[in-house]
């Protein structure tokens, strides 16, 4: 079908802004609501109190290109919470937003500030998310059944409020003039009749002169704020199942029993000829579309009564959406559908319970989507680059600041001091040999890897109770490529290779196999206790647990720079499970821990590692370590190979993908097994060389290739530009790359050894606060975030201050010993 002139505009402009982003390289897709050259937008107008995108894009089994929300205006922070929410699922499937903004105020007391309030959250969530928004100021505005119903005066200053600050800002949003279809107006039997409109109004709605507002009246033009204010105009056209073409619906025409319509009902609608009693001039369509060259948008659905006989529910919506979608052809400024998706109680319907849903029952479903897809005249989404869920997730992984040669440079520095630091132990190893750890070989705990994993989990800690301070540096800058989390993982396995034998000895293979995956069972309850917990906090004034169940992007994910400032909700149809019954889909996302606060995500990964350990060990066990470590290294393989493959949807994947991640813990698994005979076979006189040349070499490796950089010198075969590409190549901590591993292993070696050789003095002056740690280590990563949750609820607390920033983490750190040393709920979380 062939567009008018604005069509052909839209796509040109379209073409033209695909340019920049051609030539300016990769950029978040972004909308201008323009409209669809062919064919028309089509989407639902939810309930979101008890429907959601995800929940009706599963049932229609389509992605549509719009969903609409109803917003109390002025905006309150209700209401800006109720459509940042829905923006965020909206952007979720790359969909269309239309806003419905309904005055809960009378017109005469919007003014411009509000106003601007409305056009700044246009604003943040066309930059956040790139979405296209269309705006339904105070629709159905020639009704006597809306608050804001047949005052033309008072409505046209408020729209052009509106308008005036949307088009003057940059939100890209457009204003959409919504009336109801006029048959009926002004609509004397209509339910809730509003008092008798002022004098003014009623002369700007007496259009025929004769001195009293009727039939014949025009039941649109008194409402028309104008073409520099409009950029869509829309019409509400709903099909109430009774009355005939000469009859206006009402309250006073009963609904006896369900009937589909009227052959032909939908055109005679645009025609304007359908339910007036005065002929009409001219058409809606014609006026307003055709004569203004503006896109429309029709607002629908087909009323049901489940208690009523007649014709099927299917015969009913079928009956409307089909004449809907053949009238498209002949109105081809139709640019957008969206269908009534709800049940509530209809007037029209004497106060009952009626469905207008198209999507509720699976057969009804199926046949809209079918009849939308062979009308051909319906575009479906995405419109943009959806932001999904595991972009939010993927973005909340730890980074520092800055990238390249700066980031390069901490982590040579770190391997530099980490590397003489190795050195010097041999020194003082053979000089001070009273310091050195009292290993007397016996199976149990090795308190140097409690003491360092009391450390990992306090710099954990620290990361995720994000203000600034001494501890927050080391943290974040002072640990190499590597965060918390890689020894995290590393050091559970290898404790649990360490111990898992001893229960295998002392209970048996199968009964020690049970414990694990109790273990996990237990790991499992407790994660989805904690999700369900804050979430359930999320209800309690004062606690901000915006903090940790959204995030905001620093710009360092994978999607870069251009998402920074983007709000991700970790949380996606969290309400839903309120619902009764809750929906599966929101369901199966808690249960597969597709949801949670950010600073917990992890937990997910130890779960579904857990349940490795009896097979891995049952191998190990049987001296096929080999096999463990090849299969690890080739589904490490795979997790490079296929980076968007992932084998569970969960929270975790995007940030520590399981293909990836499993190497570190799998590693761990097999050198906590043998780790007698490792440390054995290393401190011989040739495992000390080559462990010194691995060292010194990698530290010197490094060492040189920033000196060149720095410095400016040749490095002889070796690249001068090696050092600027080597960060990107093998140490970001958006990937588990081969730099982060090999900083891995230096860490570990050179720790355990100083550790080794120092360890009196540091045991002395730190180990009453790491030990303890250590060895509840999975205790207290539980516990940190609702310490992270306090901390962010903080009335007026500034991050940015250092003192402050160092007291709160010292009173956290302090707390959690405490908590520890208690023993403090240890019979209900795991350690």
């Amino acid at each position: 079908m062939r567009r008018p002139a604005l069509r052909a505009l839209a796509a040109l402009a379209a073409a033209v802004a695909v340019v920049p982003l051609v030539l300016g390289g990769a950029a978040p897709a972004t909308a201008d609501t323009a409209p669809p050259a062919e064919g028309a937008w089509v989407g639902p107008d939810l309930d979101w109190g008890s429907d959601g995108p995800d929940g009706y894009a599963d049932r229609l089994g389509e992605t549509p290109s719009t969903y609409s929300v109803n917003i109390d205006y002025p905006i309150d922070d209700g209401s800006a919470d109720q459509w940042r929410r829905s923006a965020r699922a909206a952007a979720a499937q790359g969909a269309a937003l239309v806003v419905s903004l309904e005055p809960s105020r009378p017109l005469a007391d919007l003014d411009a500030d509000q106003a601007a309030r409305a056009d700044e959250l246009l604003t943040e969530f066309h930059d956040q998310y790139g979405i296209a928004q269309l705006v339904r100021f105070a629709p159905e505005m020639n009704g006597n059944w809306q608050r804001w119903g047949q005052q033309p005066t008072e409505f046209v200053r408020a729209f052009g409020q509106i308008a005036d600050a949307v088009h003057d800002g940059t939100s890209t949003a457009d204003m959409v003039w919504a009336p109801s279809y006029g048959a009926g107006y002004p609509f004397a039997q209509a339910d809730g009749r509003l008092p008798a409109t002022g004098a003014r109004d009623e002369a700007l709605l007496d259009t025929d002169g004769d001195g009293t507002v009727t039939e014949a009246d025009d039941p649109y033009g008194p409402y028309y704020p104008g073409d520099d204010a409009v950029d869509w105009v829309g019409l509400t056209m709903f099909f109430f199942g009774k009355g005939d073409a000469s009859t206006a619906a009402g309250t006073d025409v009963p609904l006896v029993a369900n009937q589909a319509p009227a052959e032909g009902e939908v055109q005679a609608r645009f025609d304007e000829t359908w339910g007036y009693s005065q002929p009409q001039e001219a058409t809606f369509y014609d006026r307003f579309a055709v004569g203004t060259d503006h896109p429309l948008l029709l607002d629908t659905g087909a009323l049901y009564d489940q208690g009523l006989d007649g014709a099927t529910e299917l015969a009913v919506k079928q009956g409307w959406w089909r004449q809907m979608l053949t009238a498209l052809d002949d109105q081809p400024l139709v640019a957008g559908v969206t269908w009534l998706e709800t049940v509530r109680d209809e007037a029209e319907a004497g106060d009952r319970e009626v469905d207008w849903r198209a999507t509720d029952d699976d057969a009804i479903a199926a046949a809209f989507r079918a009849d939308l897809v062979d009308s051909g005249a319906i575009v479906f989404g995405p419109l943009t680059d959806p932001v999904t869920p595991e972009e939010g997730d993927a973005a909340t992984v730890q980074v520092r600041d800055g990238g390249g040669g700066d980031e390069m440079g901490w982590i040579v520095g770190c391997a530099v001091a980490l590397a003489l630091a190795f050195l010097l132990s041999g020194v003082v190893g053979r000089v001070l040999p009273r310091w050195r750890y009292p290993d007397d070989g016996k199976p149990g705990r090795d308190l140097r890897i409690d003491l360092f994993r009391g450390f990992i989990i306090l710099a954990v800690v620290i990361t995720h109770i994000e203000v600034a301070g001494p501890y927050s540096f080391v943290t974040l800058k002072a640990v190499g490529a590597i965060t918390g989390a890689e020894m995290f993982v590393f050091l559970s396995g290898l404790v649990l290779g360490m111990v898992y034998p001893l229960g295998v000895k002392k209970f048996g293979e199968k009964t020690a196999a049970i414990g694990a995956f109790v273990r996990a069972r237990k790991q499992y309850v407790v994660t989805l206790v904690v999700i369900l917990v804050v979430f359930a906090l999320s209800f309690v004034p004062l606690v901000n647990t915006d903090e940790i169940t959204t995030f905001t992007d620093r710009g360092t994910g994978d999607t870069g720079a251009g998402a920074m400032g983007r709000v991700y909700d970790l949380y996606p149809n969290a309400d839903r499970l309120l619902d009764y019954p809750p929906p599966w889909y929101a369901v199966r996302q808690l249960l597969l821990l597709e949801m949670g606060p950010w600073p917990f995500n992890i937990m997910g990964l130890f779960v579904v590692l857990s349940l490795t350990i009896p097979g891995l060990m049952w191998l190990v066990k049987r001296g096929l370590w080999w096999v463990v470590l090849v299969g690890s290294w080739a589904v490490y393989a795979v997790g490079v190979l296929f980076p968007d493959f992932s084998l569970l949807p969960s929270q975790f994947e995007p940030v520590f993908p399981l293909f990836a991640w499993q190497v570190l813990f799998t590693h761990g698994l097999v050198i906590g097994n043998y780790r007698r005979q490792i440390v054995s076979a290393l401190t011989t006189t040739v495992g000390k060389v080559l462990v010194g040349v691995g060292v010194v070499g990698y530290a010197g490796f490094l060492a040189l290739i920033w000196a060149g950089s720095t410095y400016g010198f040749d490095l002889g075969p070796i690249p001068s530009s090696i050092y600027d590409s080597l960060y990107l190549t093998g140490y970001q901590r958006v990937d588990m790359q081969w730099g982060r591993l090999v900083d891995t292993a230096l860490v570990v070696v050179c720790v355990y050894a100083i550790l080794t050789v120092f360890w009196k003095p540091i045991a002395a002056a730190l180990g009453w606060l790491w030990i303890p740690l250590g060895q509840a280590s999975l205790y207290v990563f539980i516990w940190q975030v609702f310490f992270a949750l306090a901390v962010a609820s903080i009335p007026g607390l500034d991050r940015t201050n250092v003192i402050t920033g160092t007291i709160i983490h010292t009173a956290v750190i302090l707390l959690v010993w405490w908590m520890v040393r208690k023993r403090f709920l240890f019979s209900v979380i795991p350690r």
